[in-house]
């Protein structure tokens, strides 16, 4: 079949973040399958953005079509985010016709972390009779609302609204990267039977020849780990990821052989670092982001890795961050600090859920965990392990979203 996923932020692992895009249309392909990724020149997660001279625009990546609409570049989640997206959902809108003679689609999968794009893919799956799939990331306008302080009478999310409600109604399917938004989305205009969860996971093939680390992560990991047990947090440093909940921690973690490792970047990152200067948190080193290729190595230094969030509503979604699947490839328990009945983590007896918010619980667990037997650690690892490669890995995923295509 020819397939087309619309998703504005689209990357690969050459161009950096989002991967799922290029990770599903790669599985799709091996499954015989021709997939073309409609992307924007230009997303803040990208490490690499492309070098785009004018609309439609075509490249190539290992098999894998890009089609690049110009929206011109932002920073932040301001105005001129806002208007980069007008920008995306308009001109595919003007040209569906001309993207629909292009691909000649026989399913159009609406992707972006927004819901606009519903609109466009709609216009495209009509002209050539598609199935027409909405794929759902984060919760929008649930998360600028709940998350981000915007008002719902903000003409922004009022937007957001009327589109979110189309594409429950209008999709022939919902997949959804969190697993308790369905009975939410029914509310807004789902169907029966068109919610599938289909969840983020891991490339088993990144994980058979990892990319080495650089040389001061190698240096400092190894260095720590001769007499520490070694609590890892990887990703971004921003308000959302409640950092300062870990720093807390780490200050009641003074006098124990247990170091926290936060490793990556963000707006936070700064604030945070002074932060440990300023009350002397000495149980706490900070390394800057790794490729997404040198996680597996990166990873296999801790002795367990922890997630934390805002103690926000958002989280009755559920949970699907990048880092939670890698952790469980990687063989390492979890400690989620997070709010939410999601219950991957505890199904898969592979970690501990601690509440949000809560530096006391998390020290204790953490000191749990560093105090549990290395077999019982060992075992709680290899759930996690035996999960992701079995559940959550790319191509077993990839089959679960391509039976989508031959429904009804």
């Amino acid at each position: 079949m020819n397939i087309l996923l619309i998703n504005h932020y689209a990357g690969s692992t050459g161009m950096g973040m989002e991967f799922r895009p290029y990770y599903l249309a790669q599985e799709w392909i091996k499954l015989g399958h021709s997939v073309t990724i409609v992307a924007g020149d230009y997303s803040h997660l990208r490490q690499n953005n492309p070098t785009v001279e004018a609309d439609f625009q075509e490249s190539e990546e290992n098999g894998v079509r890009y089609i690049w609409i110009k929206t011109g570049m932002y920073e932040g989640n301001g105005v001129k985010r806002a208007m980069t997206m007008a920008r995306f959902v308009g001109k595919l809108l003007l040209n569906a016709g001309k993207i629909s003679k292009l691909v000649k689609p026989d399913v159009v999968i609406a992707s972006s972390t927004y819901p606009l794009d519903t609109y466009a893919a709609r216009s495209i799956a009509r002209k050539t009779k598609a199935t027409l799939i909405h794929e759902v990331h984060d919760m929008w306008p649930s998360t600028p609302v709940e998350l981000g302080g915007m008002s719902r009478s903000n003409p922004f999310i009022v937007a957001m609204q009327i589109a979110e409600n189309a594409a429950y109604k209008k999709s022939d399917y919902v997949v959804s990267l969190l697993s308790c938004s369905e009975n939410y989305m029914k509310q807004h205009g789902l169907r029966d039977g068109r919610f599938v969860c289909i969840r983020n996971g891991v490339v088993l093939a990144d994980w058979e020849n990892p990319a080495a680390l650089p040389q001061t992560h190698v240096d400092t990991l190894t260095e720590l780990k001769k007499d520490k047990f070694i609590v890892g947090y990887f990703g971004g440093h921003a308000l959302s990821n409640a950092l300062d909940t870990l720093l807390d921690a780490a200050k009641l973690l003074e006098g124990t052989n247990i170091q926290i490792v936060l490793v990556g970047d963000g707006v936070e990152k700064k604030r945070l670092q002074q932060r440990a200067i300023d009350e002397g948190i000495n149980t706490v080193t900070f390394l800057p982001s790794v490729p997404k290729l040198a996680v597996p190595s990166l990873v296999s230094y801790f002795d367990c890795t922890c997630m934390t969030g805002l103690s926000s509503p958002l989280y009755r979604f559920g949970i699907c961050m990048n880092k939670l699947f890698d952790s469980m490839m990687a063989a390492k328990p979890i400690i989620c600090s997070i709010d939410t009945p999601d219950t991957i983590i505890t199904d898969n007896a592979c970690g501990v859920m601690v509440k949000a918010g809560d530096p006391r619980a998390l020290y204790e667990f953490i000191c749990s965990l560093a105090k549990m037997p290395p077999e019982q650690l060992d075992e709680m690892g290899k759930n996690g392990r035996r999960a992701a490669m079995e559940k959550y890995n790319y191509t077993a995923l990839a089959k679960q979203f391509a039976e989508l295509f031959e429904k009804p």
